[in-house]
């Protein structure tokens, strides 16, 4: 029975910097993801608090919305069956020293700051981070 979802990915600053969202964009096609909108984007340091409010109480919440809002970002949205946990095992641990080989963030991220790519934790918050950028 599929299970068709979709989720939220962004390729952030530090890959975009580095040109690098053609190359992640095909990993995503060649691992069976559907990517039904996109968009480059540059947002405000105020969108990025609204973004990451979920993190608001952690430590890393100023650099996290600092770093987000740095630079151009590509907000995508990806459906395939499952494709919130296929996105996650696809991007790999949030530290790219920890990531498995093969993932994006083993083979794009810089840093566990600049770790090129954001995803959606859950289905319930990939709707929330969709409506947040595809608002109709």
């Amino acid at each position: 029975m599929s299970n068709i979802e979709q989720t939220l990915s962004i390729v952030k600053p530090d890959a975009v910097e580095r040109n690098l969202q053609d190359q992640i964009k095909n990993e995503f096609k060649i691992n069976g993801f559907k990517i039904l909108k996109e968009k480059k984007i540059h947002i405000s340091k105020d969108e990025a608090e609204k973004f990451y409010k979920v993190h608001e109480s952690k430590p890393f919440y100023n650099d996290l919305c600092a770093y987000l809002s740095s630079g151009p970002i590509v907000v995508m949205c990806l459906q395939k069956d499952n494709a919130v946990s296929e996105n996650r095992k696809l991007m790999g641990a949030t530290n790219p020293k920890d990531a498995e080989e093969g993932t994006l963030r083993k083979k794009y991220g810089i840093s566990i700051d600049k770790n090129s790519v954001h995803g959606s934790d859950s289905v319930e918050n990939a709707k929330i981070e969709l409506d947040f950028f595809f608002k109709d």
